[in-house]
Protein backbone atom coordinates (compact mmCIF):
# COMPACT_ATOMS: atom_id res chain seq x y z
CA UNK A 1 0.00 0.00 0.00
CA UNK A 2 1.27 2.94 -1.33
CA UNK A 3 1.82 6.77 0.50
CA UNK A 4 0.27 8.23 -1.97
CA UNK A 5 1.42 11.94 -3.22
CA UNK A 6 1.74 13.68 -0.30
CA UNK A 7 3.80 10.53 1.19
CA UNK A 8 6.65 11.33 -1.57
CA UNK A 9 6.54 14.77 -1.29
CA UNK A 10 7.84 14.91 2.03
CA UNK A 11 10.03 12.32 2.04
CA UNK A 12 7.95 9.67 4.50
CA UNK A 13 7.76 6.29 2.41
CA UNK A 14 4.71 4.77 3.85
CA UNK A 15 2.83 6.98 6.51
CA UNK A 16 0.20 4.17 7.05
CA UNK A 17 2.87 2.47 8.73
CA UNK A 18 3.13 5.66 11.48
CA UNK A 19 -0.83 7.24 11.33
CA UNK A 20 -2.94 4.51 12.98
CA UNK A 21 -7.10 4.58 13.23
CA UNK A 22 -8.77 2.72 16.11
CA UNK A 23 -12.06 2.94 17.18
CA UNK A 24 -11.23 2.59 20.76
CA UNK A 25 -8.58 6.08 21.20
CA UNK A 26 -9.28 9.56 20.90
CA UNK A 27 -12.67 8.38 19.18
CA UNK A 28 -11.21 6.89 16.03
CA UNK A 29 -9.25 9.83 15.14
CA UNK A 30 -5.94 9.24 13.21
CA UNK A 31 -2.93 8.64 15.33
CA UNK A 32 0.19 8.73 15.48
CA UNK A 33 2.19 5.39 16.14
CA UNK A 34 -1.05 4.11 18.67
CA UNK A 35 -0.14 7.25 21.01
CA UNK A 36 -2.88 9.47 21.98
CA UNK A 37 -1.30 11.94 20.12
CA UNK A 38 -3.44 12.47 17.07
CA UNK A 39 -2.99 13.99 13.40
CA UNK A 40 -4.78 17.02 13.88
CA UNK A 41 -2.54 17.72 16.98
CA UNK A 42 0.31 18.01 15.32
CA UNK A 43 -0.93 20.08 12.41
CA UNK A 44 -2.80 22.24 15.35
CA UNK A 45 0.59 22.85 16.74
CA UNK A 46 2.27 23.22 13.61
CA UNK A 47 -0.45 26.15 12.45
CA UNK A 48 -0.42 27.77 15.96
CA UNK A 49 3.34 28.61 15.28
CA UNK A 50 4.94 25.85 17.14
CA UNK A 51 8.43 24.90 15.24
CA UNK A 52 9.17 21.04 14.78
CA UNK A 53 11.72 21.45 17.44
CA UNK A 54 9.40 22.70 20.20
CA UNK A 55 6.95 20.09 19.52
CA UNK A 56 9.60 17.41 19.99
CA UNK A 57 10.53 19.09 22.85
CA UNK A 58 6.98 18.72 24.21
CA UNK A 59 6.40 15.46 22.98
CA UNK A 60 9.14 13.54 23.33
CA UNK A 61 7.55 10.66 22.30
CA UNK A 62 7.18 12.13 18.62
CA UNK A 63 9.68 11.84 15.63
CA UNK A 64 10.64 14.06 13.08
CA UNK A 65 9.17 11.23 10.80
CA UNK A 66 5.95 11.24 12.57
CA UNK A 67 5.48 15.38 12.03
CA UNK A 68 6.38 14.30 8.19
CA UNK A 69 3.91 10.95 8.33
CA UNK A 70 1.03 13.82 9.78
CA UNK A 71 1.57 16.05 7.15
CA UNK A 72 2.25 13.76 4.55
CA UNK A 73 -1.55 11.91 5.49
CA UNK A 74 -3.05 15.81 5.53
CA UNK A 75 -1.65 16.49 2.31
CA UNK A 76 -2.95 12.61 1.19
CA UNK A 77 -6.77 13.49 2.33
CA UNK A 78 -6.77 17.02 0.84
CA UNK A 79 -6.09 15.64 -1.92
CA UNK A 80 -8.74 12.93 -2.06
CA UNK A 81 -11.44 15.58 -1.16
CA UNK A 82 -10.63 17.60 -3.81
CA UNK A 83 -10.37 14.33 -6.99
CA UNK A 84 -13.90 13.59 -5.02
CA UNK A 85 -15.57 16.80 -4.92
CA UNK A 86 -15.17 17.14 -8.56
Amino acid sequence: MGGGVGAKLFGVTNYHDIITVEVDKRGGQACIRGLRITVHDVLSYLASGMTEEEILSDYPDLTHEDILASLSYAADRERKTAVSSR
